[in-house]
């Protein structure tokens, strides 16, 4: 089974008297350890179907199966806990609390799951030290550039050993320079083990992925696969130098 299934999935919204389709029918399947870019125009549906895949929403119609659970049946606590447990954010603003250290921003998620303050540490201090910012542990955002910042964040989705990052424009704020350093740690998560789903509307970070889904009017308008992949063998371990 796939670790991400997605069936006839639909999403309405209803802004005033106005019904809008931000997904109409969308199938998708994604493997562990797929890297995965998602693009399109502005209102084709990307953010609603990270909210989805990140379970940060439920769809108004279709299924949704995350290591063969179905997503939509959950309640929010379920949700919650699921979101904790399975998946890393990662988000273009960087989300931080600017006047928490690097070591205590990462460490929030291990603290909503009442992890002793032992592992805490040692998981926060490993997360710090895997985005190469040891020396940077008590000090504010304000402190940081918009590059370590984001390092910060990726530290925070990894800490609790998820088995997907979901990354929302997370170059967008970031000089270009910046942006390739940033994917370059991407890249060493994906080596790792972990499955990677990236909103981007750039091309050369999309790039870095094994496979392009574009999305156009709630649907997936074409696919493309990189770095030697194909449809029968999507997982590349070790794909990126």
């Amino acid at each position: 089974m796939s670790l991400i299934e997605v069936k006839d999935l639909h999403k309405t919204y209803q802004v005033g008297k106005v019904e809008v389709e931000a997904l109409r029918g969308l199938d998708l399947a994604i493997e562990t350890n797929e890297y995965v870019a998602i693009m399109g125009p502005s209102g084709s549906g990307k953010s609603t179907l990270m909210n989805i895949i990140g379970c940060l929403d439920i769809p108004t119609s279709g299924t949704y199966k995350l290591h063969s659970v179905n997503v939509e049946e959950m309640n929010d606590n379920q949700l919650a806990e699921t979101r904790n447990r399975e998946i890393g954010f990662v988000f273009q603003t960087f989300n931080l609390l600017p006047r928490a250290t690097s070591f205590h921003n990462v460490e929030l998620p291990l603290i909503y799951k009442g992890a002793p303050a032992r592992l805490r540490r040692e998981r926060t201090e490993e997360a710090l030290s895997k985005v190469g910012l040891a020396d940077r542990m008590n000090h504010k955002p304000s402190e940081l550039s918009g590059g370590q910042r984001q390092r910060v964040a990726i530290a925070r989705a990894l800490v609790n050993d998820p088995s997907i990052i979901l990354a929302d424009e997370p170059t967008g704020n970031l000089d270009s320079k910046t942006g390739e350093e940033i994917m370059v740690i991407f890249n060493r998560i994906h080596e790792s083990g972990n499955t990677i789903i990236l909103v981007t509307h750039e091309e050369y970070i999309a790039d870095c992925a094994n496979r392009i889904i574009r999305l156009l009017d709630g649907k997936i308008a074409g696919e493309e696969w990189r770095n030697g992949t194909t449809p029968d063998n999507p997982a590349n371990m070790g794909a990126h130098s």
